[in-house]
């Protein structure tokens, strides 16, 4: 990995990065996030007792549809054409719950941030159906956990 902002040119300019000489490769990011809430609050979640529906469901859709926005949200991605994305909810202890999400393509430019807005968007998508019973709600620890393909390799993350 180079030692310079890719999205900044010789002026200091944002920019976008030319990925036109970049090869299509098979791309996987992988990231989490977590929600931390009271006990009875993560077991309702976890239960389906939400007054506004199957929060896990909504929150599943939601990632998925955010990672296919990502070029509209975040300056200076490149549009993607995701060939898959999955997002995992369980229960991380009896205060928190870890979302994992996964996107997947084939193409010239990677999908860490597909994944990521994935993972994050879930877990606030969590935190606006249960916040009505839990305002202290924290979203946190929002990380790539791995990645393959590209020129750059594969990377994954220490504990």
């Amino acid at each position: 990995m180079g030692g310079h902002l890719t999205h900044l040119n010789a002026r200091g300019e944002a920019e976008m990065v030319d990925i036109g000489d970049k090869a299509i490769t098979d791309r996987r990011a992988v990231a989490q996030s977590r929600l931390i809430a009271k006990p009875e609050t993560i077991a309702t979640i976890l239960g389906g007792e939400l007054k506004k529906g199957d929060a896990l469901a909504v929150a599943r859709i939601a990632g998925i549809m955010a990672s296919k926005k990502t070029s509209e949200l975040i300056p200076l991605c490149h549009p993607i054409a995701l060939s898959k994305v999955s997002v995992d909810i369980e229960a991380d202890g009896e205060t928190a719950i870890l979302i994992t999400a996964t996107a997947q393509t084939s193409g010239q430019t990677g999908v860490e941030m597909e994944a990521l807005l994935a993972a994050s968007t879930a877990a606030l998508t969590l935190y606006d159906m249960a916040k009505a019973i839990d305002r202290d709600m924290t979203v946190t620890d929002i990380a790539l956990v791995e990645k393959s393909g590209g020129k750059s390799g594969d990377y994954r993350r220490q504990p």
